[in-house]
């Protein structure tokens, strides 16, 4: 973010409800009132700022998005230590219901380069014969079974993930969950390729059957928790009630089925399905599948996540638990997406 937008943000914060020119003579930015006006449109067209009035009556604030989407340092942020971060403790219970819902979570020039990379996708696949886009897909969903499982500990290598899931055979010096992890990431990524609209509208139950296709054999408990779980990095603490951890699922899957922009579905799935750690383990493992079959659903382009370093995400994760901003995920989103349609198909 320029610095220019930051302190009229800043100002604007401070003093909500400003007009255009009082906004101009009191924040002692050093532009003239035409730029001004730009920058005040340019944070209007990224949903960081709302309008009442029109005209010369027109005033300014800061919206509810702009909490949720400011861009925020996270090699900055994660320089405090654990304890010294001021955080939000708690699960936000009104988040998903009453914020997230009314809010657009990509400014226009996001969702303008998405499209077109989406168009971009479109139009390589229509060159491709049946098998040569099942081939690619299977690369997709190896290196997506790799980089998932990566994320979570797992100290397969690539090489070694691709001979596992073609030809079964398993690394040595590998512990056998470690084997069954990956077997499951592929079964799942198969499941939701075969059944491409499974989620077409997003249920709890739908949700917890790829959770339990992803933990099958590794002896964690399937369906929603009844027992209080911990994050390793953080303070963070989910909810530990069933009944709300279900009502928590119900909300997402509302809002999620409620959004009209794909990208929007696919985004909110892999952030709060991670959020509200419904399962005993598994659910940053869920969220990615999860979020994957919207997009295959909605005919867009799958994500691997493979150049993703597995710091840098879970950094992006804790960032969202701790002050729900959804900044740097958002940002991965993009890019892998990106990567994506270059790199496959």
């Amino acid at each position: 973010m320029e610095n220019n937008d930051k302190q009229a943000l800043d100002y604007i914060s401070n003093n909500p409800l400003r007009s255009s020119k009082e906004i101009h003579e009191g924040s002692n930015l050093e532009v003239g009132y035409a730029t001004l006006k730009r920058i005040l449109s340019r944070l209007h067209e990224n949903n960081y700022l709302d309008i009442e009035g029109r005209g010369r009556a027109t005033k300014y604030k800061i919206s509810l998005a702009y909490f949720i989407t400011k861009p925020i340092d996270t090699d900055e942020y994660f320089k405090q230590e654990i304890d010294d971060r001021e955080i939000k403790e708690k699960f936000d219970l009104e988040l998903i219901p009453n914020v997230l819902s009314q809010i657009e979570l990509f400014t226009q020039e996001e969702l303008q380069k998405l499209e077109k990379l989406q168009n971009r996708y479109e139009q390589k696949i229509k060159s491709l014969s049946n098998s040569q886009y099942q081939r690619e897909l299977e690369r997709l969903a190896i290196d997506l079974s790799w980089k998932s499982s990566q994320i979570e500990g797992n100290t397969y290598s690539l090489l070694e993930t691709e001979r596992l899931l073609k030809e079964q055979v398993t690394a040595e010096g590998k512990n056998k969950d470690e084997a069954t992890m990956l077997l499951n990431h592929k079964d799942a990524i198969d499941f939701i390729i075969e059944n491409s609209d499974y989620i077409d509208l997003v249920e709890i139950r739908r949700i917890e059957d790829i959770h339990s296709i992803l933990i099958k054999d590794l002896g964690v408990d399937r369906n929603i928790r009844t027992r209080s779980v911990g994050i390793t990095g953080t303070n963070y603490k989910p909810l530990d009630n069933e009944y709300q951890i279900r009502e928590a699922l119900q909300h997402t899957c509302n809002l999620v089925n409620s959004k009209k922009k794909v990208f929007e579905k696919s985004l909110l799935l892999l952030v709060l399905l991670s959020y509200i750690q419904a399962f005993n383990d598994g659910n940053k493992r869920t969220a990615r599948i999860v979020s994957n079959a919207s997009l295959i659903n909605n005919k867009h382009c799958p994500i691997s996540f493979r150049t993703i370093d597995s710091i840098e995400y879970k950094k992006a994760m804790l960032l969202f638990y701790e002050q729900n901003n959804i900044s740097a995920i958002k940002n991965i989103f993009i890019d892998q997406f990106e990567f994506a349609v270059k790199t496959y198909f």
